[in-house]
């Protein structure tokens, strides 16, 4: 399949899978550490089992929702998404996708269920599909219309219109957040987040008070020569900070 080291990744992806939902079950906060996004497909399959109504803020330049018959790269760190979506027409048959099969009877993320934010390098076919299932997305043209308070107050609106109450999931790209803030990540792309927005969608999401699980991926220091993977990392340290709840007063 066009799926690079799927074994090894699908491998990765059922353990880490089974390890949250474990950690749900136990009353515990599953906070995963990337790792690119490929481990997307294990953290919320974890969740997913336990809780099937959970409502996912992806926090992302790309919006992952390649397949390996969609993806010109065969990369699996943009296909957690369009290999978990419930997709009419274009769901991926995991019995010929190795290291995958945990997912032949493994739970789906519906449309509905997902918030894109920070959206700025989209496929074709991912744009196709986002304005035919109906995500909600907010590219960067969005935040600058709106501000990044407004795309917040959208988002809760669309994820808590049927359950207040409803837990949510927040995945944290790195890369969503501008790359003369954040060089060392794999797949950067300019005119991202701000320092502030970056940090704003985390403590909007913790204020919620129904922040439940959360992941922050694809930060590699070594990928920024000098001091870039350092203060990469100390930004990642402190997203980490705000969406568990730090603020400023």
């Amino acid at each position: 399949p066009n799926a690079k080291n799927c074994a090894l990744v699908g491998y990765g992806a059922s353990k880490l899978a089974d390890a949250v939902e474990k950690s749900i079950r136990d009353g515990r906060f599953p906070l995963v550490l990337g790792g690119d996004h490929s481990i997307g497909v294990g953290s919320l399959s974890g969740i997913l089992r336990v809780r099937p109504n959970v409502g996912v803020i992806w926090v992302d330049a790309h919006a992952d929702l390649n397949t390996p018959a969609t993806s010109g790269s065969g990369n699996m760190h943009g296909m957690p998404i369009g290999l978990l979506m419930d997709h009419p027409t274009e769901s991926v048959d995991f019995s010929t996708l190795p290291g995958f099969e945990f997912l032949i009877d493994g739970p789906r993320l519906s449309p509905d269920q997902i918030v894109y934010i920070g959206l700025r390098d989209v496929d074709p076919t991912e744009r196709r599909w986002i304005r035919e299932l109906g995500i909600k997305a907010f590219t960067m043209y969005d935040i600058d219309h709106y501000g990044i308070g407004g795309v917040m107050d959208k988002t809760f609106e669309h994820l808590f219109k049927d359950d207040p109450n409803r837990p949510l999931h927040l995945s944290y790209d790195i890369d969503a957040v501008d790359p003369v803030l954040a060089p060392a990540t794999g797949t950067t792309v300019r005119g991202g987040l701000t320092y502030r927005e970056a940090h704003f969608v985390g403590e909007a999401v913790a204020q919620s008070g129904n922040l439940s699980s959360a992941e922050i991926v694809e930060l590699n220091p070594t990928l920024s020569h000098g001091a870039g993977g350092d203060e990469t990392f100390e930004l990642g340290l402190q997203l980490i900070t705000s969406f568990m709840g730090k603020s400023i007063i």
